[in-house]
């Protein structure tokens, strides 16, 4: 009896007798002319439906020239692409953004599909092992399409049945160098669809002005800086609590001035109080007026301080039970917003065991119970182990600056932000290039978002601090800046 192997292993075989040879006949399947045109027709017909589906734009512009020269001759084909060009040619001067929303994106993305993804998929899919060569046939992820914005192109996959989104996320390094991108990002579509996102050019590489003070009176979200994709990045305060974690030059500082620059017009309002603990005497101390008698630098002051926003909120939770479960900032309950520069300092390198406890009794107290009535952390500090701060899942929000290590991505944003793109730990360490960059992961979103907030230089702190202790109305605030 014989035995059918595949093609591949065929040459495992070993002859028992030299002398006779092997012959390997693979089975022919004889499929009738008709059968194999009607599959070519339909995939070709199928082929050329998707393309013009998703490309239209692209399509157009070299379908329609082709088929006048071949109908009318070179000429007509000449007129016919001169004279619309002619008359388009000014609207990418005068309207930029209608010009590449409608046609330059489009016809960028037919072209780095072309020239890019369809050219190397194969590849890079095989040498990543994303794809699979069995039995003389390549099982490869199918490329469905490509889209470009203003920065990065977002390519949407179809995974093969079996893989995860682990896998993928674990070969970022292989996808990003092999279609010539600095980094690669993955997120989840849908089941068994994904989204990279190879970005071409870096738009945070420039530093940010401060932000100009706002106008109305709110407490957030707050204008901090500029998301990646060039959308103002609104930073939630109230209602949630804010770690911040960076080395050291990494631009802590300008999410916390921009925080507070944000909270300016509340704070004269009166709607809202910010809190400062300043262990490093360095940062905040800048703006002590913004803060009145609201600023602790010695660790004892700064245990009081804490136990004085602990009681406050505890009172204020008693007056709501039975009667609110969320807080609207008033007059009389005003949002407070407790800063802590390098909190480590407070929580693990305290050498007074006692201050140590009540400062982590006090912060572990607040980030627990202090939503609901109106309190919010926002905590800032440089090491972000579990022995050094072991209350950091306690807030919900989390921000990543740049990090020395790859592990302690993953230790501030949660497990797996970093194989989701979260690269805190490649960020340029020159300041104009990558102080105030960061990726934030949300409460609500798991994955993470890359941005980058505002200088707020000293001069600009001071004016701040002016306006704050000024009689100038609330209102005409603004005016002022």
């Amino acid at each position: 009896m014989f035995k059918k192997l595949p093609g591949d292993e065929a040459r495992t075989l070993v002859s028992t007798t030299p002398d006779t040879a092997v012959v390997f006949r693979p089975a022919v399947v004889r499929t009738p002319a008709i059968l194999t045109i009607t599959i070519f027709l339909w995939r070709l017909l199928a082929g050329a439906i998707r393309l013009i589906w998703r490309h239209p734009v692209a399509v157009t512009v070299l379908a329609v020239p082709a088929v006048l020269g071949v109908l009318y001759g070179w000429r007509v084909a000449l007129v016919v692409v001169t004279v619309p060009l002619s008359l388009l040619a000014p609207w990418p001067f005068f309207d930029r953004i209608s010009f590449n929303h409608w046609v330059g994106r489009r016809l960028l993305a037919f072209w780095r599909l072309v020239w890019i993804y369809r050219r190397h998929w194969q590849p890079v899919m095989i040498v990543s092992g994303l794809g699979r060569h069995l039995q003389g046939r390549d099982y490869l992820p199918h490329l469905v399409g490509v889209s470009c914005t203003s920065w990065a192109d977002v390519v949407t996959v179809r995974m093969i049945s079996g893989q995860s989104v682990k896998d993928w996320a674990d070969r970022i390094d292989h996808l990003a160098h092999g279609f010539g991108a600095s980094s690669c990002r993955v997120a989840v579509v849908r089941a068994g669809r994904l989204q990279l996102t190879f970005p071409r050019r870096d738009p945070l590489a420039v530093p940010l002005p401060a932000v100009p003070l706002p106008v109305a009176v709110s407490v957030g979200p707050v204008e901090i800086g500029k998301c990646e994709d060039g959308c103002p990045y609104r930073l939630k305060v109230h209602g949630t609590h804010v770690l911040i974690a960076g080395a050291t030059g990494a631009g802590k500082g300008s999410f916390l001035w921009s925080a507070i620059r944000g909270l300016l017009p509340a704070v004269r309002a009166g709607i809202a109080e910010v809190w400062a603990l300043d262990p490093k005497r360095m940062e905040l101390s800048y703006g002590r007026e913004i803060f009145e008698d609201r600023y602790a630098a010695d660790p004892a002051a700064c245990a009081d301080l804490l136990e004085a926003a602990v009681k406050i909120m505890q009172e204020r939770a008693d007056r709501y039970a039975g009667l609110q479960r969320s807080h609207t900032p008033t007059p009389d309950d005003p949002f407070v917003l407790v800063l802590v520069d390098e909190v480590a300092f407070l929580t693990a390198y305290q050498s007074d065991k006692g201050l140590k406890l009540r400062i982590s009794a006090a912060l572990a107290t607040l980030t627990t119970q202090g939503r609901a009535v109106g309190f919010g952390v926002m905590a800032a500090l440089q090491d972000p182990r579990k022995e050094v701060m072991n209350i950091r899942n306690l807030f919900p929000d989390k921000i990543a600056l740049r990090l020395d290590e790859s592990e302690q991505v993953d230790m501030v944003l949660g497990d797996g932000a970093r194989d989701r793109g979260a690269l805190a730990d490649h960020i340029s360490p020159i300041p104009e290039q990558g102080a105030g960059v960061a990726y934030v992961r949300l409460e609500t979103s798991p994955d993470p978002i890359r941005v980058r907030a505002a200088y707020v230089s000293d001069a600009d702190i001071r004016t701040m601090a002016a306006l704050v202790t000024s009689d100038t109305p609330p209102i005409e605030m603004e005016g002022a800046a």
